[in-house]
């Protein structure tokens, strides 16, 4: 849209989103400033195979009541479209964001006035939970408010298939094919929630179902009654203001963990994240404080869920130094704790799979391949893990598969969900702490024997944010750019670059370059999928901790001078 068209929707709205008295003093404010006006409405908010996410508030490029409503007509239409009557049922959850509430309500709305079945969470729950129950109350698609671990202002709408995966790149083409057909404001069906419950179409989901959730995560657990396992040892949980607080402790509770303190500045939820303006467990600085309360109480590791709980940070204490694990690491861990175990028990099934991301660890594929196990590589995304089980699922195959994990903490170790799990994640790590424990073993020391076995590898993430329209443009500039040509990153020879926008190794198409570089070390660019940013993966191979950190050294430089020559970005 050019700016004229700008001004006609921002005019639109002016008149006809009255119904959030926030939107409205928003748009308000906005009168005049043709920067502001221009950034909320120069685009729809994108929706794609994660559905939307984006920040609160006025315009077609914000997540508010208004936009929630119109996608899930949308959605509405191709489950009317694809779906028998009695199989159109959609179940929806939320998170500890602010408004989730609303927006759950506003979509079961939307959906009940389309004569669509909805399933919602009484109280908020962890998107693990929603892709449970999509399956367990065969629904035809499944809604989750939550913008998972983005910062404050950030909300978001999942969406998920019948088989309580995220959706294919096919359905959310079709799905955003029928969005991009309805006038926001007038071609949107809405009921009252009193209404929809009224008529029988609003239904809550009862408890049992939570229960049956809890149980099947705890069927996880790889130890047995005679295997030692220091349960006593002393942990500390944060939810991060999130949802995760009440089917943590009680998994840890049942599962017989019996010194689990809680951070309480962080235990109850609150969506503007007071005491971590960014929920991301990946993070040091939002560990802070649990780092503080597991030294207070002498703990040996730190467990942080994120605001939907599925992802799950770790950090593992040496003394009064606490070291924060990455998704890689912990990841690791968890895979050869896992195949150890199946080993152990006799229960390693006779193909065993394991499915990881492009961007995590190559060196998981040397654990698994010690242990028998065939890696899967997928993009970017547990959706694309999910897809994968699914296929396993066909094949009569689910079985096989013993994990998965991706390298922003998400992991998962069964096929009762199809996404990552923070409540499994956080059982299966307090058990593989425990289990060490007892040997006297500390995960630190457990981990660096896995890289005296493998070799070591260090991993880093870098971030560069571009917000507003000219910021989108930029972004696209680089990839470009990318692609037409880079000899070497500082004194790093590229060896070779892969574009993944055509499809490689059997993949989706998907905006992301691959550069081999020389010294065992590679870089992956791409854009982020729920943030206006521009995400590169190093991945660095080497002997030993001192000549990776060198290594690192050597490509942090350079792609900052990189940023910095082509876009004055820092």
């Amino acid at each position: 849209m050019k700016m004229r068209q700008w001004m006609a929707q921002y005019d639109l709205w002016l008149n006809k989103a009255t119904e959030d008295c926030d939107i409205a003093a928003e748009l308000k404010q906005m009168a005049g400033n043709e920067t502001l006006i221009a950034d909320a409405f120069y685009r729809n908010l994108e929706f794609g195979t994660g559905g939307l996410r984006g920040v609160m508030g006025a315009g077609s490029n914000r997540m508010n009541l208004y936009t929630v409503a119109k996608a899930s007509q949308g959605l509405a239409n191709y489950i009317t479209a694809a779906f028998a009557r009695s199989a159109r049922a959609v179940a929806i959850g939320y998170d500890s964001r602010v408004k989730s509430d609303w927006f759950a309500e506003v979509a079961a709305g939307v959906f009940a006035a389309n004569g669509i079945t909805v399933f919602i969470f009484n109280e908020l729950m962890p998107t693990p939970c929603l892709s449970f129950a999509v399956r367990q109350l065969h629904c035809a698609a499944g809604i989750m408010i939550t913008a998972s671990h983005n910062p404050a202002a950030y909300n978001g709408y999942k969406v998920y298939g019948r088989d309580g995966c995220q959706i294919t790149t096919d359905a959310a083409a079709q799905i955003l094919t029928e969005i991009e057909r309805l006038d926001i404001f007038a071609d949107v069906k809405r009921c009252s929630y009193t209404e929809g419950i009224q008529q029988r179409l609003i239904n809550g989901i009862p408890d049992t179902l939570y229960t049956a959730y809890v149980e099947a995560v705890k069927g996880q657990s790889m130890l047995s009654a005679d295997v030692r396992a220091d349960k006593n040892a002393a942990i500390v949980y944060t939810p991060l203001h999130g949802a995760g607080l009440k089917p943590v402790l009680r998994t840890l509770r049942e599962s017989g963990y019996t010194r689990v303190a809680v951070v309480r500045e962080q235990e109850q939820p609150d969506g503007a994240f007071p005491t971590c303006p960014c929920p991301n467990p990946e993070l040091r600085e939002t560990l802070a404080l649990g780092i503080d309360y597991a030294r207070a109480n002498h703990a040996g590791l730190l467990l942080a869920t994120d605001p939907d709980c599925d992802r799950v940070g770790v950090a593992v204490g040496n003394g009064e130094e606490y070291t924060v694990l990455t998704g890689h690491e912990t990841g690791m861990l968890l895979l050869d704790y896992i195949c150890a175990r199946h080993q152990a028990r006799g229960t390693m099934p006779a193909n065993p799979v394991m499915i990881k991301t492009v961007v995590t660890a190559d060196m998981a594929e040397r654990i698994a391949a010690n242990y028998g196990v065939k890696t899967i590589n997928v993009l970017t995304g547990f959706k694309f893990i999910g897809e994968q089980i699914g296929l396993l699922e066909q094949a009569g195959r689910v079985r096989d598969f013993i994990f998965g994990f991706e390298e922003s903490c998400g992991y998962l170790s069964g096929p009762y969900v199809r996404d990552k799990d923070g409540v499994n994640g956080a059982l299966l790590i307090c058990e593989m702490f425990a289990f060490y424990q007892a040997q006297n073993i500390s995960l630190l020391e457990k981990l660096e024997e896995l890289y005296r076995a493998y070799g070591y590898c260090l991993h880093t993430l870098y971030s560069y944010a571009f917000d507003g329209a000219d910021g989108f443009i930029k972004m696209q500039q680089i990839m470009q750019g990318l692609r037409n040509g880079v000899k070497s990153f500082d004194s790093l020879q590229v060896l070779q670059c892969l574009d993944y926008a055509q499809g490689l190794d059997g993949l989706p198409r998907s905006d992301m370059l691959k550069f081999i570089l020389e010294n065992n070390c590679s870089l992956v660019v791409r854009p982020s999928g729920t943030e206006p940013k521009l995400k590169i993966y190093s991945s660095i191979r080497a002997h030993n901790r001192e000549n990776a950190s060198l290594l690192d050294m050597v490509l942090g430089r350079a792609l900052r001078e990189y940023m910095t020559d082509v876009t004055g970005a820092s």
